[in-house]
């Protein structure tokens, strides 16, 4: 009998380990299609959207796979390329900050610092808005709420802040790291979503 006991936690950790591989495979699979979405430039939002989403099937259960995440992807880029090139110009407004900084502009210090930190807000509030998305919403609605969520749970959006850094790091010491790594912050900002739910 106690046998019989210790042979059924061994195989419950056992399934547990091999459950917890799995998702983790998942989100390097996931992370390889996200880079493949992305290489449209002004897809990004909507690969990440769609890498959530098929994160958030396969944690819950309900399958899914490549065909589902295309399917996804084309439905969130109707309104998530427009999204993505105002990202870029963004990212575009914070690098002439940069410049003033460097270039010795009075303020230009304190002007870059604040822009790096919007930069960095945004692209949280970005990441947060994917985990939320799903077919119906609108991207305006989903930043509304994403923003408010960035600020409200700090929390969470330092976690998708140190998911970020994982993929510069990644990218800084072994460039092709940083495609599968793409998966494991769509996966923290899923986490970080359901965390603040449930809060």
């Amino acid at each position: 009998m106690a046998q019989a006991r210790v042979k059924a936690r061994t195989a419950r950790k056992e399934s547990v380990f091999g459950e917890r591989f799995g998702v983790f495979a998942e989100c390097m699979l996931t992370g390889v299609w996200i880079a493949v979405a992305c290489l449209g430039i002004v897809t990004y939002p909507a690969a990440f959207a769609a890498g959530a989403r098929h994160l958030r099937r396969r944690t819950t259960h309900q399958g899914g796979g490549l065909r589902e995440f295309v399917t996804d992807f084309r439905t969130a880029v109707r309104g998530g390329w427009v999204v993505g090139l105002a990202g870029w110009a963004v990212a575009a407004a914070v690098w002439v900050d940069v410049l003033a900084a460097r270039a010795g502009l009075p303020g230009g210090p304190l002007v870059g610092a604040v822009g790096v930190l919007a930069l960095i807000g945004a692209a949280v509030a970005l990441l947060r808005a994917t985990a939320l998305w799903s077919p119906g919403t609108t991207w305006r609605a989903l930043l509304a709420d994403a923003g408010r969520h960035t600020v409200l749970d700090p929390a969470g959006s330092f976690l998708v802040v140190c998911g970020l850094a994982v993929v510069a790091l990644s990218a800084g010491f072994v460039p092709p790291l940083a495609v599968p790594v793409l998966g494991a912050v769509a996966a923290a900002a899923v986490a970080v979503e359901t965390r603040y739910r449930h809060r």
